[in-house]
């Protein structure tokens, strides 16, 4: 094995001291370094002159010696290894051999061994004499820095030691705590108490659930149902880096993993920003740190630009993020530095600064625990003590003093606006305007603002919210849509945390009450998709079907049963609708463009639910026979276009090939299992749940309409099209297409559609046609004549007038098209027919959006409509009027002339 090498060493501050120490090594880089370290640090002096010989030979390979320390658990035995642990560990630190990550990782895996050495040698004895067996269930969970593997050069080590009680009766439990209770309390003396040898570690319990009142060791069961009804964002932080080190490490791995939702939350959690605030707030003021930088005496620790303000930073935003992005999830605050910027959370310029200046504030504290092992973290008061701990590390004292108050500076500018955000400057808002007093009088009352954490949150946003309120078209109506919202919300800490520490979302709010109050309705009882829009990707070029289901797909699989998979659908569906309304709304993208993502979006459900629903329903059913089955869209999502409130039309054909029931618990007939699952899958989309419902199902497309089975085989299916179907069943299959389940029988499916559309047509055949669909549209008319105006599906030339139109010529064309352009292609001066149907779409999925009613003119706010023009591109309500009228009676001419046969049908 290679020995490290030296590239570097302190300048002696004591020289007579180093030369003391010097002459016990042999010469080379190795007398250097030791003299250097003895001639500035007083506690090296005494250790690198007592054990010259085992350190020379421990350097020529650092590694095996450290590993080959602890093997005595005997108390004099294990201070004397720490001694030679800290003057090895510090030898390749000042020496330059090591880096950061390996000196604490030394120390951190030292301390390790330290505990679990400590726990065993109290267990033995017990376990020998049968008191406890050799399961005892006892783990030691290391926090703090020790937990993260950053261990300083003279640290505490904070522990939490459980016993895991699951599976004891309560008298069982009682006793074995008791006597483990015994030993741990020895054990941490074995390592803590004082003698002439020294100490091995300073221990704290304290950070165990409700350290006050509690022993030394804590049930699972008790801090399972402690931190989920009493758990603080501290405690929340604390887990993050907390790691099972020593005892029973699977049950310790349990017991964070049982943990993970109390320390992840689901949504973005920006409380916990004013929650570090207020921590940091304390400590200062406990500590007399508040006031400006100033280097003699400044804490590096806990002052200003200190580590603990780059450790709160990084997991500060681990907890708000956390949750949602599990890249984030790093016990180590340089691994979490780096993943947020990787992940886009934190520029990676301001990574870059704390990472580096978060390695040398550690080298500084490291240096300043060497002079005397101590646990301190406090830059020198006098001018030698400034002069030594530069020698120490290799400088001048004018050069350090320049960067570390450069580094405290950079660290605090950096760190300081985000824990306490802004206030708003009367530019912006500082006065609250007065208008609305009758409303904002009873906001007071409403759940989101019955804490007075969430009323003083409330009460600095206030004046920005009011101020965009009265700055819209309509102030009135738009404060009446944001006491709606307001309303609505179940609690407000978060939200409002949120709506502080990212003010941009006060303006995306005031936009929606504006312009779309169904919108912020919907927002008041689902706030989490707020979430969404800094998420990372929310403004990003949308992803398409395949990602948007491999991201579905992740989202599932981190769910333990059927019912949450479902419940997360709806979540993370949601979050994506909102994605497709606040892009739509901000013109990001157009009426088009968005139609066909929400297509994207349901055909990404769709098939990212068919495998659960199945896979629930096989576990009690047994798998599907055959081949399977193929769900089928059809109409809009079959065209692949929807819009905010379209329901999905759905059929489901299987194949079951010579199968007659299914194979599993509870098998079913062919048709009875096909069917059930048809239900299953509806059931899915459609019932209500905590997170609401998916889409609305509609099944009538389906052979035989309402009175035909709810699941079709293939061969029925096929005879009945070929054999039995009516013109409208053919016009609706030129729209059909499988999205989720068997893919050959899907393509089964779609050839046999295709051939079927393509079959040479007779006159008679082609005279047919015209005349059924004539029929229908007549039928149509006199149920849903539509209103004209502003009505952009029903009534004649509008949405639904020309769809039918465009099916009945892909028809009669033989062409599989599915969307109104393609039927249409063949069509001559298809393109005025084209332009009115994209005008009419944008009226139709704007108004699906913003919850306008079509009707001429009714309850059409002047936001509202202000978005449907400027979306249609149209100067006025009446001349968006004036145009679809125009449009749909051309529309109208067009299609009676091609149904009586003035237009040849296209060959």
């Amino acid at each position: 094995m290679t020995p490290p090498a030296i590239t570097c060493w302190p300048a002696p501050f004591e020289p007579d001291r180093a030369a003391e120490v010097a002459r016990l090594y042999d010469a080379g880089p190795l007398r250097d370094l030791a003299g250097g370290a003895a001639g500035c640090s007083p506690y090296l002096h005494g250790i690198l002159r007592a054990e010259a010989d085992w350190i020379t030979a421990a350097m020529a390979a650092p590694e095996a010696a450290l590993d080959a320390l602890l093997g005595d658990a005997a108390p004099g035995a294990m201070r004397r290894d720490k001694q030679r642990m800290a003057a090895l560990v510090a030898l390749l630190d000042l020496g330059g051999a090591w880096d950061l990550a390996q000196v604490t990782a030394a120390l951190t895996d030292f301390a390790d061994r330290a505990v679990a050495r400590a726990i065993d040698a109290e267990l033995a004895p017990l376990q020998a004499r049968g008191k406890l067996s050799g399961e005892t269930g006892l783990f030691v969970l290391a926090m703090g820095k020790m937990g993260a593997h950053e261990l300083n050069y003279s640290s505490d080590i904070d522990l939490i030691c459980m016993m895991d009680d699951h599976g004891l009766d309560a008298a069982e439990a009682g006793t074995r705590r008791s006597l483990l209770i015994r030993a741990v309390r020895a054990a941490m003396r074995r390592l803590s108490e004082v003698t002439e040898a020294g100490y091995v570690f300073r221990t704290d319990l304290r950070l165990r659930p409700d350290a006050s009142v509690t022993p030394v060791v804590v049930t699972t069961r008790f801090a399972e149902t402690y931190y989920e009804g009493l758990g603080r964002t501290w405690e929340r932080a604390a887990f993050i880096k907390a790691r099972a080190a020593a005892g029973d490490i699977p049950a310790g791995a349990r017991f964070l993993e049982a943990l993970r939702p109390f320390v992840w939350r689901r949504h973005l959690d920006f409380a916990a920003i004013e929650d570090a605030h207020d921590i940091l707030r304390k400590i200062r003021a406990h500590h007399g740190l508040a006031g400006p930088i100033t280097l003699p005496g400044h804490d590096m620790k806990l002052g200003r630009g200190g580590i603990r303000e780059i450790e709160f930073f990084a997991q500060t935003r681990q907890l708000i993020s956390g949750g949602r992005d599990g890249r984030l999830r790093h016990r180590g605050t340089l691994a979490a530095l780096a993943a947020l910027a990787e992940a886009g959370w934190v520029e990676s310029d301001v990574s870059g600064t704390l990472a580096a200046a978060y390695t040398r504030h550690r080298e500084v504290e490291h240096r300043l625990q060497m002079l005397r092992d101590a646990q301190t973290h406090v830059l020198p008061q006098s001018a030698e003590g400034f002069d030594r701990l530069a020698a120490f590390m290799g400088t001048t004292r004018a050069a350090l003093e320049a960067r570390l108050r450069d580094d405290l500076e950079a660290v605090h500018a950096l760190c300081e606006p985000f824990f306490a955000p802004r206030p708003v400057t009367r530019e912006e808002g500082a006065e609250t305007p007065d208008f609305g007093t009758e409303i904002t009088r009873r906001w007071l009352s409403y759940p989101a603002l019955r804490s007075p954490r969430a009323a003083r949150l409330f009460e600095r946003l206030k004046p920005r919210i009011l101020h965009r309120l009265g700055d819209a078209r309509e102030p009135e109506r738009a404060l009446g849509h944001f006491d709606a919202f307001l309303a609505g919300l179940p609690a407000g800490v978060q939200v409002f945390s949120l709506f502080e520490a990212n003010p941009q979302l006060v303006d995306l709010l005031t936009d929606i009450v504006t312009t779309a109050p169904r919108l912020a309705e919907y927002l008041g009882r689902n706030a989490g998709v707020f979430d969404a829009v800094i998420g990372g990707a929310f403004f990003e070029p949308w992803p398409g079907a395949a990602e948007l289901v491999a991201a579905l797909n992740h989202r599932l699989a981190r769910e333990g049963d059927y019912e949450a998979r479902l419940d997360a659908a709806r979540a993370w569906a949601k979050e994506m609708r909102f994605r497709v309304g606040v892009h739509h709304l901000r013109g990001l993208v157009d009426a088009e463009e968005a139609g066909r993502q929400y297509a994207d979006l349901a055909e990404a459900v769709l098939a990212g639910l068919w495998p659960v629903v199945t896979g629930e329903f096989a576990r009690k059913h047994g798998p599907e026979p055959g081949q399977g089955a193929a769900v089928v869209a059809m109409g809009s999502l079959g065209a692949g276009r929807l819009h905010a409130a379209s329901d999905l039309d759905l059929i489901l054909i299987y194949d079951a090939g010579a199968a007659e029931a299914s194979e599993g618990p509870r098998p079913l007939p062919v048709r009875s299992y096909f069917a059930r699952l048809t239900q299953a899958l509806i059931t899915a989309l459609s019932a209500p749940m905590a997170q609401g419902r998916l889409y609305e199902v509609d099944m009538r497309l389906r052979p035989s309409g309402r009175n035909g089975p709810v699941a079709v085989s293939v061969a029925s299916w096929e005879s009945y099209q070929q054999s039995e179907a009516w013109t409208w069943e053919h016009l609706a299959l030129t729209r059909a297409r499988a999205v989720a389940g068997s893919v050959p029988l899907g393509a089964r499916i779609e050839a046999f559609r295709c051939a079927l559309l393509a079959r040479p047509r007779d006159a008679s055949e082609i005279a047919k046609i015209k005349t059924d669909v004539a029929d229908m549209r007549a039928r149509i008319f006199a149920a849903r004549p539509g209103a004209g105006g502003l009505t952009a599906k029903d009534g004649p030339g509008r949405l639904q007038d020309l769809e039918l139109f465009a099916q009945s010529q892909a028809l009669l064309s033989g062409r599989d098209a599915r969307d109104v352009a393609g039927q249409l292609s063949d069509v001559a001066d298809a393109a005025d027919l084209l332009a009115h149907g994209r005008q009419l779409w944008q009226v139709r999925a704007g108004a699906a959006l913003i919850g306008l009613s079509e009707a001429h003119g009714q309850g059409v706010g002047q936001a509202a409509m202000a978005f449907i023009l400027r979306i249609t591109g149209q100067e006025s309500e009446a001349a968006l009027v004036a145009a679809l009228e125009d449009g749909a009676a051309t529309t109208v001419a067009r299609i009676e002339a091609a149904l009586a046969g003035a237009e040849a049908a296209p060959s």
